[in-house]
């Protein structure tokens, strides 16, 4: 995979800045049809994964809608749900993202496309087959591995053959400083494999019995969120902050120290799902320890993208990539900070087996993860199409949509899953699961409502794309903002 550097050669009377933007051209050349494809076929899962998410939410105060038919059961559209948000929407958008920007990084051009193609097509029919086959009911018992063995294998290979890609470019980067977004999609590339194979192999082994199993599925779901969403979200907001406001990052040497202890201790983190449980205490009480030391690297990220942001912050109500970027940010430090709080032993009575786990999960992958990936596309795509965004409006509307419809929707399920707590740990009150139950319904109704807000704005963002990907939107120049930059601010 050769790099661009004969372009020097090639053009001696050339400006630096101008080898410099052909260099950008011709990756952005030889990247456009799999990161769109990608970006395209996330989409599509997005628009499926909201829909049935909306059913699902109905359903916990509506048991007999859609009723009559067994595959559209909650115990089977909810897995469906989170397995759609996850790898169908998801993991796609993060790849192609991270592959763009290790590409735009190590200033390499992307031979032979149609590898990473055959491997999202690969990626595809193996969501569509786990799908299919957990609206059948053939699924394992276990969070984000429900998948059968055989669409779990198509998984494997396509992420493996990205990966490797991946780790191709960086191997073949040219000379030079390695930014810390590399460290985070370098890190995803080789974590996720070695997390996903692991698992299936683990849970499927016929040596492996009893608890061993959930303590595996808690293993890799909490590596997934870490060292895949996170991992990817965080190198994503390094990049494209720095990129928009035209500055180089606050403090590299504080952005190693976040990256390293993000991957040193996030690994420890997943037994505080069992506090309480069938595992010795010290288990338990290690990955709380784990969660605490989690916040160096959230406090080194907080501070380390704020002071970069730092006489800028007018920019938030200009570019529509630094608004969703920061929203996404503030989640990430919110999130973690709630998630922390929430695994203390005092707390854990309060939060465990209740919706405050089903807030926190998509505090993280959707308010954080995904708002950031709104963010990248709104970037990235203009650079692969050639033209800008069609309207300020449509950006605007799905950003409002986007923050109000999730951030609501996490309000109501985290307080929903104290008043839970709250319930159950108070035998003087307690009556019994049926006066829980009427206690989180208005919250549950209160989150479905969420969910028109959110639909509205995804369904928003597919036709906006959809558009871009036709070239109807305006002629390649300035690009699309919120407002116009008044004279003397900077220009993203």
């Amino acid at each position: 995979m050769p790099d661009t550097t004969s372009m020097t050669a090639a053009a001696p009377d050339m400006s630096e800045a101008e080898i410099e933007w052909v260099d950008r051209s011709l990756i952005d050349a030889s990247m456009r049809t799999p990161v769109m494809f990608f970006f395209a076929t996330a989409q599509t899962w997005l628009i499926a994964a909201t829909l049935v998410g909306f059913i699902c939410s109905i359903k916990l105060h509506w048991p007999g809608f859609l009723g009559n038919w067994s595959f559209l059961t909650y115990g089977r559209l909810s897995p469906l749900y989170t397995n759609m948000l996850v790898y169908g929407w998801g993991m796609p958008a993060g790849i192609g993202a991270s592959l763009w920007m290790t590409a735009r990084l190590c200033r390499v051009v992307l031979r032979a496309p149609w590898i990473p193609i055959i491997s999202g097509i690969f990626w595809n029919i193996g969501v569509t087959v786990g799908s299919i086959a957990i609206l059948a009911g053939n699924m394992q018992p276990y969070n984000l591995l429900e998948y059968p063995r055989q669409a779990s294998v198509l998984l494997f290979i396509a992420y493996a053959l990205i990966a490797a890609w991946g780790i191709v470019m960086f191997q073949n980067r040219r000379p030079g400083h390695i930014y810390i977004s590399l460290w985070y999609f370098i890190g995803a590339y080789f974590w996720f494999p070695w997390l996903y194979a692991s698992a299936n192999l683990m849970v499927g082994s016929p040596h492996i019995h009893g608890v061993v199993h959930a303590a595996i599925a808690a293993w890799y779901a909490q590596g997934v969120l870490g060292y895949f969403f996170a991992s990817i979200g965080l190198g994503t907001i390094y990049y494209l902050i720095p990129k928009v406001i035209g500055k180089p990052i606050h403090s590299y040497n504080l952005a190693l120290l976040g990256f390293w202890s993000f991957a040193l201790f996030w690994g420890l983190t997943a037994m505080a799902r069992f506090t309480g449980g069938p595992f010795p205490v010290w288990y338990s009480s290690l990955s709380i320890a784990a969660l605490i030391l989690m916040l160096v690297p959230v406090g080194t990220v907080g501070v380390n993208i704020l002071m970069t942001m730092r006489n800028d912050t007018h920019m938030v109500y200009h570019s529509p990539t630094i608004r969703f970027t920061m929203y996404g940010i503030l989640a990430w430090i919110v999130g973690m900070i709630v998630t922390v709080l929430g695994s203390v032993r005092e707390m854990d009575p309060y939060t465990h087996f209740t919706f405050f786990s089903v807030g926190t999960f998509h505090l993280l992958i959707y308010a954080f993860f995904t708002m950031t990936m709104f963010g990248a596309m709104y970037y990235i795509v203009p650079r692969l199409v050639g033209c800008e965004w069609l309207s300020a409006s449509f950006i605007r509307l799905h950003f409002w949509g986007s923050a109000y419809g999730i951030g609501f929707m996490v309000f109501f399920l985290i307080v929903a899953g104290f008043v839970q707590g709250g319930s159950w740990n108070n035998p003087d009150s307690f009556k019994g699961s049926m006066e829980v139950i009427d206690q989180v319904m208005p919250f549950l109704r209160g989150r479905t409502l969420m969910w028109i807000p959110l639909g509205i704005a995804n369904l928003l963002f597919f036709v906006h794309f959809i558009a871009m990907v036709l070239r109807l939107g305006q002629p390649s120049g300035e690009p699309t903002l919120f407002a116009p930059i008044e004279e003397g601010d900077h220009h993203p």
